[in-house]
């Protein structure tokens, strides 16, 4: 087996991002997909609303910035959103000419409306428009000899060339971690597109995969890019609460059809937080949801949608019926128990419009990015939307300036782990990384304080201590990989929350319930690189052997 790869494009993240980003690159370059387990293994295949276009005669692009900006507080970069939103059609016409079946009326798609839309504009594939997204772009990716896919892969550290300041240094490739050999390899790349997805792992409940980690952030945060907003974790409102279906989403298109939040005694209750109700935008439920059940101490609200009846649920919603009914409830006839959980990362690596990071031909797209198309909270559905708007564009900025056609540059060294041991204590990991969910779900959750987040801080200063004196003994592992990255991403977290003396968004602190006058985002500027721990602390140990 090889333990040494070359190609134009490393891609990091086979969700729709990665995947559309791979296919608009093959005709003019070779292209490396890594993910850690298979392509259907990210968020992107959960997504189950579906994508925000204009398409309806009545809608108008004007009204989708709006509401997205509105959902924004504030923070969004308006030229972003006008670029993204009016490239939807376009990316939706382009699923189309690919043979994706969006649902249809008898003359039309059929579009349904989420919370923070004025109008009907999502369309969707029943109730798994993300699984249909990321069913298609496999196959065309597959089906191109260009495009290599290399399962069971973890990126360990992005590498570059030299120790100057990251505008001045370029990409080299990556170590990237074989789960399967448990070996590290080489690949050496022209250019890397982070495509990994979010963060909302570092919570103790959310509605994302086990491989959400922030793998990308972390990665481009230990090369010292600029990270951006990472305060504005959304909290998805409707998340199944039932100990046999952890983490199954209740998709907002529930609500958007209709669907009434109530209490135990059945009494709806959005209306006292917003006029718009169950379509407030997701903060805004998540916040309600959050302070009825510590008002009332339950464990849950309820999401009651058996007014559609048995034939709609079962035409809209196939995925969430059945899944609901393997654990025993019938949502045409009871109501669904649900409470909020962490579902997706607003803030990430700073971008500009193209997806380039600080780093020459070191890109990164999708839930890693921030490009300021969400500012302080997602819109719903423009997730699918952002993937594959800014996809194609960076894609374009690397075939214009011909970043995957450079020549010269250095070889990557191989990996060296002749200093260091398999580790007997693995348990010290598992318990690190329960300890460090649950203590950013106490103390960074929907609702925070000043004395919280000093807690947080603390906790993980203690940590971080921990898990350096691991990494300079034992060998690379998932586990470890994993929590390294999430430590960090929960140290960009808490700092980019303290920083931020006001509440917006998806950032509440009850220390500082109002808005402030002065209006950015936040932005980090991580030292290059002090948890480059683990090639660091190998030679450390090798040069005093």
């Amino acid at each position: 087996m090889s333990y040494r790869h070359e190609t134009d494009v490393l891609i990091v993240g086979s969700g729709a991002a990665g995947l559309a980003a791979a296919i608009h690159l093959s005709p003019s370059c070779d292209v490396l997909l890594i993910s850690k387990e298979d392509f259907k293994s990210g968020s992107s295949n959960r997504a189950q609303g579906g994508i925000a276009a204009v398409w309806d005669e009545a809608d108008s692009l004007d009204s989708h910035v709006e509401d997205t900006i509105r959902a924004g507080a504030g923070l969004c970069d308006e030229q972003v959103v006008q670029f993204a939103v009016s490239r939807g059609k376009r990316e939706v016409d382009w699923l189309i000419k690919q043979n994706l079946q969006f649902d249809r009326d008898e003359d039309d798609f059929h579009l349904t409306q989420e919370g923070g839309h004025s109008f009907r504009r999502v369309l969707h594939v029943a109730d798994a428009t993300g699984k249909a997204i990321v069913a298609n772009l496999t196959e065309q990716v597959i089906d191109r000899d260009n495009i290599h896919f290399l399962p069971n892969r973890m990126v360990v550290d992005v590498v570059t060339d030299g120790n100057r300041n990251a505008g001045q240094r370029r990409v080299l490739g990556a170590y990237v971690y074989n789960t399967v050999s448990r070996r590290v390899e080489v690949i050496q790349a022209k250019v890397v597109i982070l495509a990994s997805g979010g963060a909302s792992k570092v919570y103790l409940y959310t509605s994302n995969p086990d491989s959400s980690t922030g793998d990308g952030i972390a990665i481009a945060a230990r090369r010292g890019a600029r990270i951006a907003n990472m305060e504005f974790n959304q909290f998805h409102p409707t998340c199944l609460y039932h100990p046999n279906a952890r983490s199954f989403l209740i998709s907002e298109a529930v609500r958007g059809e209709g669907g009434k939040l109530v209490l135990p005694n059945g009494e709806r209750f959005m209306s006292k937080f917003d006029p718009r109700g169950e379509l407030a935008s997701r903060d805004i439920v998540a916040r309600a949801i959050d302070f009825e059940m510590k008002r009332l101490g339950i464990e849950c609200v309820y999401l009651d949608v058996s007014h559609l009846g048995t034939a709609q649920i079962e035409s809209r919603f196939p995925t969430i019926s059945s899944t609901l009914r393997s654990v025993g409830i019938d949502m045409a006839t009871q109501p669904i128990p649900v409470v909020p959980a962490a579902h997706y990362t607003c803030g990430g690596v700073l971008v500009d419009i193209h997806g380039q990071t600080d780093i020459g031909s070191l890109y990164a797209i999708g839930e890693t990015a921030y490009t300021g198309f969400h500012g302080a909270n997602r819109l719903a559905s423009n997730s699918l939307l952002e993937c594959l708007v800014f996809a194609r564009s960076a894609a374009e900025h690397i075939l214009s300036n011909k970043l995957a056609q450079r020549t010269n540059s250095p070889s990557i060294p191989e990996w060296d782990e002749s200093q260091v041991t398999d580790s007997d204590e693995d348990v010290v990991l598992q318990h690190n990384w329960l300890e460090l969910r649950r203590f950013m779900w106490d103390y960074v959750g929907i609702v925070r304080s000043t004395k919280r987040l000093e807690r947080a801080a603390n906790r993980l200063r203690l940590l971080k201590q921990e898990v350096f004196d691991y990494y300079a003994n034992f060998r690379v592992n998932s586990n470890l990989l994993e929590l390294r990255n999430l430590i960090e991403v929960a140290s960009l977290i808490i700092e980019s929350a303290q920083a931020r003396k006001e509440s917006r968004g998806l950032h509440f602190n009850m220390n500082f319930p109002d808005l402030a006058e002065d209006v950015h985002p936040t932005i980090l500027h991580p030292a290059k690189d002090p948890l480059d721990v683990l090639q660091l602390a190998h030679n450390r140990r090798r040069n005093t052997s």
